[in-house]
């Protein structure tokens, strides 16, 4: 029988979380990547040497140290939680930690008993994924009180950094202390399905990513088969995007086949390059957008 360790005091707790914060910046300086964009993990993760391979594996990830470092994701997963799960095992490379495997386990970051290593892999995974001047920014150039945001302006920022909501909502109230524990239980309530439906009018089962005006990353990942919800005016490759019906907040299209492929709208500094992976895709993160070939 293991045993369980001892809870950490709020001052061990929040020396930890201080550290994987200076080290997510310093990792974004060593790589070349400013301190406020949203970016992409995978792109971070090979740029230290790092390759990481999607598996069809029934876990979250692993971090492998040796003989070379490399980080592993089950293609099971959400795309967001993978995002997420990359980050937290790039967080063990750059801490020094030994390899590791970390199972599918549902509320892990709720645990009081977690251990140093996986917080500050956590923690570090946050920051990376939103360095707090980002987040700042994105509720400024929105004009939003993140006290008094709803689960629909959050879900648009998510998307944006490449999270989940309640990831994001999470950080916001644990980690920098930006919201209260009242407004993160109160969005907390409410699902991905239940923001899907209240943004498309309709109950729809497949993910569905938002950019919205203000998007400012310079990429947009979705898997095949996946919607997004685009703003008005948004000129795309429709034999890439499929069109699928314009609403009140926007357009809404299909990821019909994989590739890459710039979305813009005209006359505006507004674009970003859309990435299509196939679903549950298995192989090594960079070569994920190559596109189809047709062997006939």
């Amino acid at each position: 029988m293991t045993a369980q360790l001892a809870p950490l005091s709020a001052r061990d707790r929040k020396a930890l979380i201080l550290q994987a914060q200076q080290a997510s910046a310093a990792t974004r300086i060593k790589a070349g990547f400013d301190l406020k964009s949203p970016i992409c993990i995978y792109g971070l993760s090979e740029s230290l040497n790092v390759p990481v391979r999607f598996n069809d594996i029934n876990m979250e990830g692993m971090y492998d140290r040796t003989p070379k470092p490399r980080i592993h994701i089950s293609a099971l997963r959400p795309l967001a939680r993978r995002n997420f799960t990359c980050a937290h095992e790039l967080g063990h490379h750059i801490f020094g930690h030994g390899s590791t495997i970390d199972e599918l386990q549902e509320d892990l970051t709720k645990r009081q008993d977690r251990p140093p290593a996986e917080i500050l892999a956590d923690a570090f995974a946050a920051f990376t994924l939103m360095p707090t001047l980002g987040l700042r920014e994105a509720f400024s150039a929105r004009k939003l009180d993140p006290n008094k945001a709803t689960a629909l302006e959050m879900y648009a920022i998510a998307c944006n950094f490449g999270v989940g909501q309640s990831t994001l909502v999470n950080h916001l109230a644990y980690g920098i202390r930006t919201i209260s524990i009242d407004h993160r239980n109160k969005l907390g309530k409410i699902t991905p399905k239940m923001i899907r439906t209240a943004l498309l009018g309709v109950e729809v089962s497949e993910p569905l990513t938002v950019a919205d005006e203000y998007w400012n990353s310079s990429t947009l990942d979705v898997e095949q088969g996946a919607l997004l919800l685009l703003p008005a005016g948004v000129v795309v490759d429709a034999a890439v995007l499929s069109p699928e019906q314009t609403l009140t907040t926007g357009r809404l299209f299909r990821a019909a086949k994989c590739g890459i492929t710039r979305i813009a709208i005209p006359a505006t500094s507004w674009a970003t390059y859309v990435r299509i992976a196939p679903r549950k895709y298995v192989g090594l993160a960079k070569f994920r957008h190559l596109e189809e070939i047709n062997d006939e």
